[in-house]
């Protein structure tokens, strides 16, 4: 799963990594959780493909048929294995989905001993995408637009933290992941490339466990405190 990630690349950084032409105002986050806002890429116009925008999202998505935005709590993450079906997400699927910024995620590795949790980050901090979804409910005067992030299979890296991993999109596929005439075989294809080449993991204190921190400290690496 996903259910924490950080982001803290320089609006210059985000600009220049995801070819974009404005830049909406954000702060380093080192602790990024649920029912947040999120930065997040998506096409800025359905017939323009080569035209990005950045927005933000409320992670958790929130289906548009759905009678209460507390359902959004519970869609954090779609499973690439059913996102193409799964009434929550199939529509969103099919035509409204998006790249996720990151710099890291956090997972916890589960043990006799407790839960440690790890970051797992490309060299240098560098920026990478995650595959997501977003979606537009708007009911009795009520708007939020939200979204969440495929997970899919452990790959070698996390398998020894956690059996699954959120989707990292290969920069060469963000073109097609975003493309609104990219077909469901193609894009199931996309999240089956592994992004996670140069990544790698190391444990952090339970300091991150708390969402209200957020500060550098989250991100420091620590001595393991379990086997």
């Amino acid at each position: 799963m996903c259910g924490r990630f950080d982001l803290i690349a320089t609006p210059q950084q985000v600009i220049e990594t995801f070819d974009l032409q404005t830049i909406l105002d954000f702060q380093p986050s080192y602790n990024i959780a649920p029912s947040q806002d999120v930065l997040a890429i998506v096409p800025a116009d359905e017939s323009e493909d080569n035209q990005r925008q950045l927005v933000w999202l409320k992670w958790g998505l929130i289906p548009s048929w759905a009678k209460d935005v507390k359902l959004g709590n519970s869609l954090i993450n779609a499973r690439a294995e059913t996102v193409a079906v799964k009434p929550s997400f199939r529509a969103a699927f099919k035509k409204r989905r998006a790249l996720i910024m990151a710099t890291g995620f956090y997972e916890w590795r589960q043990s006799g001993q407790g839960k440690q949790p790890y970051r797992i980050c490309a060299k240098n901090n560098q920026l990478f995408a995650f595959a997501g979804l977003w979606e537009h409910w708007d009911q009795q005067s009520e708007s939020v637009y939200s979204c969440a992030i495929i997970t899919t299979v452990a790959n070698e890296l996390m398998l020894p933290i956690h059996s699954r991993m959120p989707v990292i999109l290969k920069p060469e596929n963000y073109h097609d992941w975003l493309s609104t005439k990219s077909k469901s075989e193609a894009l199931l294809n996309l999240m089956s490339v592994d992004g996670y080449e140069g990544f790698s993991s190391y444990p952090v204190s339970h300091y991150v466990n708390n969402p209200r921190h957020n500060d550098p400290a989250c991100i420091n690496s620590v001595e393991k405190m379990v086997n």
